[in-house]
């Protein structure tokens, strides 16, 4: 029997999430499944993926296809990457272990790449939150000053004082 690793749509309109499965080749999508290896969820940044890296990587070795995003997700994951190295070890290349110290390399600086994102994204999401406070607070100073220059009659004092200095000039450049 064919099989595929691919995704089983779920969620409402417009805000889907996917489980990730096992199924026959010939059973529609959102059909029946043989086994349920994770979950995915695009709707948050980064993507949330779920996978049970062992069964997936068991499905692989079992000879199960993955579609076009199923594959993605498994490279993301480093499944395909392990596969690879498995294969290696089988054909000679290298040993276990430095199949091993090569995956742990590869999933640390994985794991870094990711944080990195986290971190870049945190950051660019507190800068905006602190210049829309600083435009807030801009245009509400703004305001205070139109509405204090608009209750305070200062055209007309300072035309009434500049009246009674001419005035008084008048008055003391006669006497």
């Amino acid at each position: 029997m064919a099989t595929k690793i691919r995704l089983q749509r779920h969620g409402k309109k417009g805000k889907p999430f996917y489980h990730v499965v096992v199924a026959d080749a010939r059973a529609p999508r959102d059909g029946k499944f043989i086994e349920r290896i994770g979950s995915y969820n695009p709707n948050t940044n980064p993507a949330t993926i779920v996978l049970d890296f062992e069964k997936a990587l068991d499905w692989m070795n079992k000879g199960a296809q993955p579609t076009d995003t199923a594959r993605a997700i498994l490279s993301y994951k480093g499944v395909l990457y392990k596969k690879h190295l498995q294969g290696g070890v089988k054909k000679g290349a290298f040993d276990e272990t430095k199949a091993e110290e090569l995956f742990n390399n590869w999933l640390e600086g994985k794991g870094a790449q990711i944080e990195g994102k986290k971190s870049g994204l945190a950051k660019t999401k507190e800068e905006a939150k602190k210049a829309a406070l600083a435009a807030e607070a801009k245009k509400k100073d703004d305001r205070a000053a139109a509405i204090a220059a608009k209750n305070t009659p200062v055209a007309e004092e300072t035309t009434e004082e500049v009246a009674e200095e001419a005035t008084e000039n008048t008055e003391e450049t006669e006497g």
